[in-house]
């Protein structure tokens, strides 16, 4: 056992951390029936069901909260051999069985983030990527490929938050023509709590204006349940689907694979759950990795992790493979731990600070933590294509780049490029947001034989400019910074006074 949870408890410390906890839920479950009072007739049977859902997470961290550490962290090891299967080693799938396998999948994105991040207003998945195509055009064109190819009917689900449903389903009107059929349903809505009195903040059930932020998407983990609720994972069944394959709208690399498909289609095939891994790199230290624990396959994320043993989670040498959450569920197992009760996530605590200056608590769980809810879960370490996430503006000059070829949908790493790895890119504070992004580069750079780029503070790049080798471009404060157009460095460190060194 861990130090904190091996502690011997006196009686009357128990009692009283269990007469805490009955305290604390009574006073929460009394502010949650204000609030269903406060509930319009129309949305109070999806309220009192959200509601219930909060509580029973909410239960569980006051208990996980007084027993210690959730893990124990001599008992992990790195997963087993035979637990994460080499990609290479999967058997390639002839194209003639390709219609029978895809007329058994569900696609399903994540589709509940904002662009706030970087400077966009409305979802996430609307941004545009690719010659003004968006993460929703692309995984639309997609889907559309495989079902004009090979004459099957795979569905397009989007599992959109409060804060993106309305806006996604305006734009979802624009393909109606197309070849896909496009189901969208809504995950939870959760009340945040105030960090101090463990009491939600909201006082009503309005989500107008200011009072929507009381509350909070409760993290892609509430797929299961929301899912289930939305009557789509029933009528999938009733259909003859079998599997989901989820990952986040902004994957660029995680597109339909019919090898994989096909291992979990195979006759005999016991895997109910697949998770996509693959080979951390300095830049995926922090990602969240398969474990070994108490003879089951675990998902570990770093805030999981005790601090005097953060820097082992970090290391490649023990750790060497992270969640690209790109994952392969199948329906009928999701029905059966929904209905059996037997869903369990680690309750990620996520601390924030409301714009008023409010301390507040967001609890949340992860899709891929149910990995040890499921029989015969697997891991496949998948090639790095199949992890190209945007998070940042810098995520977006590669995508953008001649590193690229757009076909369907699909982005292909060019033959021309002689390593198959990505260059590692890293845009200062003014290339955070995408309107300045764009307003940076009059033409997107030649990146095909780069290796690191690293630029800080005001620069811009003209048309034209062919980067190679390692470039680093630093302009210090009250500086500026302009790459002519056609330039090209290679190997080349530029300064704040337009030296160009030999790097």
């Amino acid at each position: 056992m861990s130090a904190t949870r091996g502690l011997t408890r006196s009686p009357s410390t128990q009692e009283f951390q269990s007469l805490t906890r009955k305290d604390a839920e009574r006073a929460v479950h009394k502010e949650l029936e204000k609030l269903k009072a406060s509930c319009p007739k129309h949305e109070l049977d999806v309220v009192c069901r959200e509601f219930d859902g909060f509580l029973n997470l909410f239960k569980r961290f006051l208990e996980e909260s007084s027993s210690g550490p959730a893990v124990d962290w001599g008992k992990i090891s790195p997963p087993p051999k035979e637990a994460v299967l080499p990609y290479e080693d999967l058997e390639e799938t002839d194209g003639d069985k390709a219609r029978e396998l895809l007329d058994k999948l569900v696609v399903v994105k994540l589709n509940g983030g904002l662009g706030t991040s970087m400077g966009c207003t409305g979802p996430k998945s609307i941004i545009s990527v690719r010659n003004e195509l968006t993460f929703l055009d692309l995984t639309v064109q997609q889907i559309e490929h495989l079902n004009k190819k090979y004459g099957c009917n795979v569905p397009l689900v989007l599992m959109n938050s409060f804060n993106t449903d309305e806006d996604t389903n305006k734009i979802l009107m624009k393909y109606a023509t197309f070849q896909v059929e496009i189901h969208s349903f809504m995950q939870s809505r959760y009340p945040r709590i105030n960090k101090e009195s463990l009491l939600p903040i909201a006082k009503d059930c309005c989500l107008d204006g200011d009072k929507i932020s009381n509350w909070y998407p409760p993290g892609h983990g509430d797929i299961y349940e929301s899912l289930y609720n939305s009557g789509l994972l029933d009528m999938f069944l009733r259909q003859g689907k079998e599997y989901i394959f989820l990952s986040n709208i902004d994957n660029q690399g995680a597109t339909v694979d019919l090898n994989i498909l096909n291992l979990l289609l195979k006759k005999g095939s016991k895997h109910e759950f697949l998770m996509e891994v693959t080979n951390k790199t300095r830049a995926d230290v922090k990602g969240g990795t398969l474990i070994h624990y108490e003879d089951r396959l675990r998902l570990l994320e770093i805030a999981q992790v005790p601090k005097e043993h953060v820097d082992e989670f970090k290391s490649i040498a023990k750790f060497k493979i992270f969640n690209t959450n790109n994952l392969w569920m199948k329906l009928s197992a999701i029905k059966r731990v929904v209905e059996e009760k037997t869903l369990s996530m680690e309750i990620i605590v996520n601390n924030k600070t409301t714009d008023q200056g409010l301390n507040v608590i967001q609890l949340e769980t992860a899709v891929g933590a149910a990995i040890r809810n499921f029989e015969s879960p697997l891991g496949i370490n998948v090639p790095r294509s199949r992890f190209l996430p945007v998070k940042k503006c810098q995520d977006m000059l590669l995508i953008m780049s001649n590193l690229y070829t757009l076909s369907s949908g699909l982005l292909i790493m060019s033959p021309l490029r002689q390593f198959r790895t990505t260059p590692i890119i890293k845009l200062g504070t003014h290339f955070d947001k995408v309107r300045d992004f764009s307003k940076r580069f009059a033409s997107i750079p030649d990146i095909l034989e780069l290796d690191h780029l690293t630029v800080s503070g005001d620069v811009t790049f003209g048309k034209g400019v062919i980067l190679k080798g390692t470039v680093i471009i630093i302009a210090n404060h009250g500086d500026r910074i302009d790459i002519p157009s056609g330039a090209i460095l290679e190997n080349k460190i530029v300064s704040g006074n337009l030296r160009i060194l030999d790097h």
